[in-house]
Parts: structure tokens; C-alpha cells; sequence
């Protein structure tokens, strides 16, 4: 048996490092905002394909009471006979199973514009309303077949409907089929036999018939919800367990005890693990310790390929890279050493500037720094014996700020207001910097003018005339939070 690799070709990978942001802007913040734009886009884009499906059966339901009704009312075709007759008949055979005759419920997440979801019999009764109203003033010589041909009419459009709503759906199913998201991948290992070593002096997986959930509880979660709530974990907050320590202190390239390891603990293959021993991985190598942040690598990849192989996959993963030569060995030795340079090099430059700010354990702050060129950060302090309801309540905010915060504005420095700013808590700043914008203690003015242009030099002239040229200050702008 042969391992089909090219289920890989789908899966998105996601490589923080590789991403690059303004100095000015919160990389954290960057990464955690995409992250939501994926789940979003995810989101909507299911949302939509259970809506066509949706709409798709109520209209085939739809066109098959339309072809009853072009039925009954072809048997009088080219005769003088009034419609009304076979037409009341056709509804009250559609009214008269009430089971039958109601459309089914929207899947859960699907709404409707309707309050009461409506019934066959009353969708093909406005159907022959509006049939019906097409040809009022025309007064054909024969209704049956004014009818026939407005009927079919509408059943065209129907049908073209169905074709428009099956396009669009085949076209958001290809997309949901091109993406492998982690709720996709644990799904495979919800019903995987694994066997559980029960005696230690054991040499292999024991025999035992007792079944063994890779992902135990994943079967009590809502859909989705587990999986995509990983990918929004702090990276902060992530560490090592005490499992996983075992697992990756174990001796290098000894495959025999990594698949009795996994088969006594398959618990071990869960995403948290995956990214414990990359969190190991990046902070071992910062110590300096190489070959066990390697390692590391080694058995969080060991891990990630066993999860993404499906439930039969890990004896079959094992026993192709311990095989000499063979592809998946390669691959699996290719993906180690890359992913190992890659947090290597990362760690050699955080090692450069160890300042907080870089640091990935350093203290998170909250500074107010300029970002456009042309715009700069000015100061208002609010005058204490104004009238304005505005200055007011302003000053009722600057007086409830501490002496050193007061201080700094009214320093009306922009660095001074950051030191302050720094010996906060993130929480205690930033709701700091709210209240100082919401007041309007901060605000924005032009700050440069480029000389060189034909724009600026226009401008120079006019404010030389107005007489309003000053000198301008160091560039500033938006206010932006940075780590």
C-alpha cells in the first residue's frame, strides 16, 4: 500500500515568521486579525453552500408541482374548457397532505425572510396570481392555453434559477474541497482503534479490543467549534506538557519507541501538543540547547504528520520513513530541517535586540507612535475654568488621570506621555489612550510639507501670504499599539 501524498496539496500553511508588518504596527494583532478574516471567510462561505442547498430543494420541490399542474391543464389544451376547474383540483391535491404540502424546515443557520415557512400549495397559487395578471389585459380567446404558455413561463425561470444556484455552488464546494482545516483532520481519528499498552514490561501495543479516542470529547463539541478555537490560541499562553516533555526526551531516531509511545498515550497526537513542542522547540533554542530544540521539531512534525494521515495512517507513516530511500522519509527529513532553520533564524534575530519590545517574553506595552509622515500627534489640555460642556467634561477626564500621567500632558510631549503609557498594564493603557482620544486630548494636524513638489510649493506660497508659515515639528500620526 502506497501512501497518497497528494492530499497535502491542499493544506495551508500557516508560518508567522514569514510574515512582515510595519515596525509601527502589532504583529500579534496582524496575525490575530487574519485569523479571524480566515474563520470569517470560512464561516460564510459554509453558511452560503447550506443556503443553496436549501433554496435548491424548495425549488425542486417547486418544479414538480409545476409539471403536475402543466399536466392537468395539457389535457384541455386547444379547448374552450375554463381553467378553473383542473386548476382548483391540482391545488386542493396539493393542500390535501398536509405533510406534503409544507416545505421543509431551513437547516439550522439558514434564515428566511418568511416567519411561517410557507406551503406548496400557497407558493403555486401565487405562482398562477401572478400568471394570471400577465395576460389580464390582453383577454386571450383561449385561457387554457394563456395559461399553459404562462405557467411554462414561469417553470423557464425556475429552471434557469437552478442552473445559476447549482454553478454557485459547485463553485463554493470546489473552494471549501481545496481547504484542509483542522476540524477537517480531527474528525478522522473520532471513531480510530488504538490499541493501549496496559503493562509496561510489554515490548509492543497490546492486544486489547478496547477502543481509544485519539480526540477524546471531540464528539460533545458543537461542529467546528474546538478545532477553529485552537487556531486562536495565544501563542503566549501555549507550553509545553508534561506528556509531551516525555515524548520529546526520548532517544533520537528510536521510531520503535516513538509508535509504542503514541499507542500507550494517543492522546499525544492532539494540535495543543503539536505546538507545545514548538514553543520548546523556539525557547530551547534561544537557551542555546540545539540538538534538543532539533529534536523537538522532530516529534512535533512526528505528530503533526500522524495526525494529518487519518485514523490508519500512524502504523503506515512509521513504517514508510523508517524505510530506506523511501519518499515519505525525505519529505518527513526535508519539512524537519526546514521548519528547524526557520525557528533557528528567528531566534538568532531576536537574540540581536533583546529589547521588550522584541522580545517574545518581555512586557507588552501600549505606546502611542507616528505612522503617516504627514501627520503629526498633538496635545490639547482642556482649560479648567471653561464654560464649554465639551472642556468640561474633558477636564473632569484630566483630573481623573494620576499626577504622572497629568504631568506628562502637560509636558505636551508625545515621549513623555509613552513613559507614562509604558508603566501600565496593557489594560490600564489602553483604556488610557481611549479616554485621551475620546476627549480630545490627542488629535492629528498636518505636520509636512514637501517642498520639492509642485503641490508643496503651492502650498508654502499660500501660507507665506497668509502669513501662517511655521516651523514644523518631528512627523507624526495614527495612534498605533505595539507590543
Amino acid at each position: 500500500m502506497v501512501v497518497d501524498y497528494s492530499k497535502w496539496d491542499a493544506l495551508e500553511l500557516s508560518d508567522d515568521s514569514d510574515i512582515e508588518v510595519h515596525p509601527n504596527v502589532d504583529k500579534r494583532s496582524f496575525i490575530r486579525a487574519k485569523q479571524n478574516q480566515i474563520h470569517q471567510q470560512r464561516e460564510q462561505r459554509r453558511h452560503d453552500i447550506k443556503t443553496l442547498k436549501y433554496e435548491r430543494i424548495i425549488n425542486d420541490g417547486l418544479l414538480s408541482r409545476i409539471d403536475k399542474l402543466l399536466s392537468a391543464l395539457k389535457k384541455h389544451e386547444g379547448t374552450n374548457t375554463s381553467p378553473e376547474q383542473p386548476i382548483f383540483q391540482t391545488i386542493m391535491e396539493f393542500a390535501s397532505n398536509p405533510a406534503d404540502d409544507q416545505a421543509p424546515p431551513p437547516p439550522e443557520g439558514v434564515y428566511t425572510h418568511e416567519k411561517e415557512q410557507p406551503k406548496y400549495s400557497q407558493m403555486m397559487s401565487s405562482l398562477l396570481d401572478m400568471v394570471k395578471k400577465e395576460f389580464e389585459d390582453s383577454k386571450p380567446d383561449n385561457m387554457i392555453d394563456a395559461y399553459i404558455k404562462g405557467v411554462e413561463g414561469h417553470q423557464t425561470k425556475v429552471q434557469n434559477l437552478q442552473n445559476e444556484l447549482l454553478t454557485k455552488l459547485a463553485a463554493l464546494e470546489k473552494e471549501e474541497g481545496s481547504k484542509i482545516t483542522s476540524d477537517k483532520l480531527h474528525d478522522g481519528f473520532n471513531a480510530s482503534h488504538v490499541a493501549k499498552a496496559t503493562d509496561k514490561s510489554q515490548a509492543g501495543p497490546s492486544k486489547s479490543t478496547e477502543v481509544q479516542l485519539l480526540n477524546p470529547g471531540a464528539g460533545s463539541q458543537p461542529s467546528g467549534s474546538a478545532a477553529e478555537n485552537d487556531d486562536d490560541d495565544d501563542p503566549a499562553d501555549v507550553e509545553i506538557s508534561e506528556l509531551g516533555k516525555k515524548f520529546a526526551r526520548l532517544r533520537p531516531n528510536d521510531y520503535a519507541a516513538y509508535l509504542q509511545f503514541i499507542s500507550a498515550h494517543p492522546q499525544i497526537i492532539a494540535e495543543k501538543e503539536t505546538d507545545g513542542l514548538l514553543v520548546e522547540a523556539f525557547n530551547s533554542q534561544m537557551k542555546g540547547q540545539e540538538d534538543y530544540a532539533r529534536q523537538c521539531v522532530h516529534q512535533a512534525l512526528l505528530l503533526q504528520y500522524c495526525r494529518s494521515l487519518g485514523p490508519d495512517g500512524i502504523k503506515l507513516f512509521f513504517n514508510r520513513i523508517t524505510t530506506k530511500d523511501h519518499r515519505a522519509s525525505g519529505l518527513f527529513s526535508n519539512d524537519v530541517n526546514e521548519t528547524y532553520h526557520r525557528i533557528k533564524s528567528r531566534a538568532a534575530e531576536l537574540s540581536k535586540d533583546g529589547s521588550a519590545s522584541n522580545d517574545p517574553a518581555g512586557v507588552e506595552q501600549i505606546q502611542l507612535h507616528a505612522v503617516d509622515p504627514n501627520t503629526k500627534i498633538t496635545i490639547n489640555l482642556p482649560q479648567p475654568n471653561s464654560q464649554e460642556p465639551i472642556e468640561i467634561e474633558a477636564r473632569k477626564i484630566f483630573d481623573a488621570f494620576s499626577p504622572e500621567m497629568q504631568k506628562a500632558l502637560e509636558s505636551e510631549s508625545l515621549d513623555e506621555v509613552n513613559k507614562v503609557l509604558g508603566k501600565m498594564s496593557v489594560e490600564e493603557a489602553e483604556v488610557v489612550v481611549e479616554q485621551l482620544g475620546e476627549s480630545g486630548m490627542l488629535s492629528m494636524e498636518e505636520g509636512i510639507i514637501d517642498g520639492t513638489t509642485e503641490e508643496g510649493k503651492k502650498k508654502l506660497a499660500e501660507l507665506e501670504a497668509e502669513g501662517k508659515l511655521e516651523e514644523v515639528g518631528e512627523p507624526a500620526g495614527d495612534i498605533t499599539e505595539l507590543d
